[in-house]
């Protein structure tokens, strides 16, 4: 998994009665774009991530 600052990380629900999350990478501190990502998530707080097989990395749409 590789991503930049100002990417999305999505985190895919486990259960059918948890919703998705979703948030901001603030800061990518692995070498060439690589885990851990500090994350701020859609309900503002913070957290140090390694994701799994259950999350994305989504670039921003740029200039349309």
């Amino acid at each position: 998994m590789r991503a930049t600052a100002g990417d999305h990380l999505l985190v895919h629900s486990r259960t059918v009665e948890e919703t998705d999350r979703g948030g901001e990478i603030l800061e990518v501190r692995g070498e060439g774009g690589a885990p851990p990502y500090l994350v701020r998530f859609d309900d503002g707080h913070e957290r140090l991530m390694y994701p799994g097989a259950d999350c994305e990395v989504v670039a921003p749409r740029r200039g349309t």
